[in-house]
């Protein structure tokens, strides 16, 4: 079969490799879409790559093409997305149903071949039913939303209070459709591109604000009576924005950094000094899964996309290239800014 193959740091090539099998208890998938993932740029372009050579892709979806001994919930011609994480199910922490810390996992397009390729072969749980109403290019999407939804619920999130939802990327999207979901009183997006501001505004958000203006807290504020907002998930990564989470958490609020930072990171006594005196909770999110494996994120993913709630807009896809022209893919990403949105690798072109 065809795949992108990972040689060395600025050497992905389009390559024959050998077609996989499904083994016992695991099931082949004909790979449809798979999205270029911001962890998968410096496996190509710098030096995160654990191995070559090697397969990336972990965001994909495609048709089982074949299934394995003892393979019951699954069979030939489904249409499945594509779970990466394979945790060791024996350790503490996934005993305890916290897969997402597993310290012995395998993860599917980085530890093991992914679906950067025609085929991959992945275990019955780690694919994920989705109906004909769901779209391929949706099924794609169920990484990233499924990462969204277990931010949201990294705080004990209830409906009927206010969001804040800062940055306003696939993440950020992602997260507040779900917040609007499950019964927020107001949702408001953050972000510095009229683009994405616009896009919350039609995917539901309640109200948006362009932290460029200077009078932009005052505006955040006023939308909550001067309370600032209950919930606050911070989904850039980006030091300004997490930052700005303390500033607009109101009084006993709950704060979630969803964003992975790529920078060192300081506060000045009078920022941090926000969390002592609001009270409010601090606490992080990494990927997305709960007991039973893979968990409610997945399986509501798969309902909410099919119910039309989830919204998809075709302004999550910035670019579609063939298998083929993985390699151009991973050269955009070299100019900063240059990416507005994920490309999507086409298995079949």
């Amino acid at each position: 079969m065809k795949a992108g193959v990972v040689y060395a740091k600025n050497d992905i090539r389009y390559d024959d490799i050998e077609k996989p099998s499904a083994g016992p208890g695991k099931v082949l998938i004909k790979v449809k879409y798979t999205g270029i993932c911001g962890s998968d740029v410096p496996r190509v372009n710098a030096d995160a790559c654990h191995f070559f050579p090697n397969v990336l892709g972990h965001e994909f979806s495609g048709t089982i093409e074949e299934i394995g001994d003892g393979v019951t919930s699954l069979k030939p011609g489904d249409r499945v997305a594509g779970v990466p994480l394979v945790p060791c199910m024996k350790c503490e922490d996934c005993q305890k149903g916290n897969y997402s810390l597993c310290k012995h996992y395998s993860f599917i397009g980085s530890r093991e071949y992914g679906s950067f390729a025609q085929y991959v072969v992945v275990p019955e749980k780690n694919a994920v039913k989705f109906e004909d109403e769901v779209s391929f290019e949706q099924g794609a999407f169920f990484e990233p939303a499924t990462v969204a939804l277990h931010g949201l619920q990294r705080c004990d999130y209830t409906g009927g209070k206010t969001v804040a939802i800062l940055g306003g990327g696939t993440i950020g999207m992602l997260t507040m459709q779900w917040a609007k979901i499950f019964g927020a009183a107001k949702v408001v997006v953050f972000d510095i591109a009229k683009e994405r501001l616009d896009l919350g505004m039609r995917l539901g958000a309640d109200a948006v604000i362009n932290t460029l203006e200077e009078d932009y807290i005052e505006q955040a504020m006023s939308l909550t009576d001067g309370k600032g907002y209950d919930y606050v998930y911070e989904t850039a990564g980006n030091t300004i924005t997490m930052k700005m989470a303390f500033q607009l958490a109101a009084n006993k609020a709950e704060v979630c950094f969803i964003g992975t930072p790529t920078r060192e990171l300081s506060f000045t006594v009078s920022e941090w000094e926000n969390m002592n005196r609001k009270e409010f909770k601090l606490t992080g999110s990494w990927m997305s899964y709960s007991a039973p494996f893979p968990g409610k994120e997945w399986e509501l993913t798969a309902h909410y996309f099919k119910t039309g709630q989830l919204k998809f807009d075709d302004s999550f896809i910035y670019k579609k290239l063939g298998l083929s022209q993985i390699a151009e893919g991973f050269e955009l990403f070299k100019t900063p800014g240059a990416v507005k949105g994920k490309i999507l690798i086409d298995s079949e072109s």
